[in-house]
């Protein structure tokens, strides 16, 4: 869980942040943006990347304010064909098109006094734009096929994977739409920026998916961590939670084995070429504990072999986040699983 530096803000972080699993810098970054804009109202736009759980902050922002004991509204706007989506966010009246045959209520009206999430904002189209600018202005809009103004207390939280800025630049996204959304941005990092949390992550998902498919882990192998640690998860905690899941399900004897894609063949020289040189380090690290067995310090010890004083290489394997843990991250209990490996990310 989310969690900060002291004991009586840990305590709130669980109470407030329930869902969110994670304690790295970028992860609480977030999270204090949702405590400051939850109770004021404004319409928030969180921006970022496929996976990275942008819905569970809406909900955080929702849960947080004023509004929470009224409806939290969701509308994926890239689900709905961009013909049903106006129907859909505002309503209409009986008769309206072809196949109108009742009233109906659109997202809006449902969304009364509550939060209306409005997930892949960015798809849409020019054509309806003008009106949702006008429901956020004025909160008030009219139902298809009828001339009734509808008055509605809504506040907007908005969410895209898609750079705004440049559609707005390329006209097409209505500049001062995306500026009545973007009155409080938040940017949610990827996963990749905060592997710190990935333990944390694992031990959540290997929980719940052990439960559901009634096949509890009991081991996650140190190699396996490290692995997981390591890869750049394109698809951020999404893509993360669907591997642990084919994992578990493939899993024997307790042990959750690595199902990451098999890296690409390495050059005839030997070594794969690292991509940066955060990448080459960390590799010639891991290399020189694998080497000793995972022994920092001593004349035989990792430290000594790459050149290194004992507390210059725990600095930098703290920076490149390698644990120093000598077996495996070992779940007993969902609590004890957990802490164990939040530790591990500490180490």
């Amino acid at each position: 869980m989310a969690t900060s530096a002291s004991s009586s803000g840990t305590q709130v972080s669980e109470r407030r942040f329930e869902q969110i699993i994670g304690r790295s810098t970028a992860l609480e970054a977030v999270l204090e943006k949702v405590e400051r804009v939850a109770p004021a109202g404004s319409t928030v736009l969180i921006e970022g990347e496929t996976g990275t759980g942008k819905e569970l902050i809406a909900r955080a922002i929702h849960n947080l304010s004023p509004r929470c004991s009224r409806p939290f509204v969701k509308v994926n706007c890239a689900a709905i064909p961009l013909d049903l989506l106006e129907s859909e966010l505002f309503g209409h009246e009986r008769g309206a098109f072809t196949g109108a045959v009742a009233l109906r209520i659109g997202r809006f009206e449902m969304a009364d006094g509550g939060t209306l999430f409005l997930d892949e904002v960015g798809d849409i189209p020019p054509a309806l734009q003008p009106k949702l600018l006008r429901v956020l202005q004025e909160q008030e809009f009219e139902r298809l096929g009828s001339g009734r103004t509808q008055s509605v207390d809504v506040r907007l939280v908005a969410a895209t994977n898609r750079n705004l800025a440049e559609l707005v630049a390329q006209r097409q996204f209505r500049e001062d739409l995306y500026y009545r959304l973007s009155v409080f941005p938040i940017a949610m990092p990827p996963l990749r920026e905060r592997s710190e949390d990935i333990p944390a992550l694992v031990a959540h998902f290997v929980d719940v998916l052990g439960r559901r498919l009634g096949k509890p882990i009991e081991r996650v192998p140190l190699a396996t961590m490290e692995a997981f640690k390591a890869y750049s998860w394109p698809g951020n905690i999404r893509e993360l939670q669907n591997l642990i899941e084919r994992a578990v399900i493939l899993s024997n004897d307790g042990v959750l084995p690595n199902t990451l894609p098999t890296p690409s063949p390495e050059p005839a020289g030997g070594l794969a070429i690292p991509r940066t040189l955060r990448d080459a380090e960390r590799k010639l690290v891991l290399q020189a504990l694998d080497e000793v067995g995972g022994v920092v310090g001593g004349r035989n010890g990792a430290a000594a072999r790459l050149g290194l004083k004992r507390t210059t290489l725990i600095y930098r394997m703290k920076k490149l986040g390698i644990t120093t843990a000598r077996a495996a991250c070992v779940v007993s209990a969902p609590s004890a699983a957990r802490e164990r490996f939040e530790k591990a990310a500490e180490a």
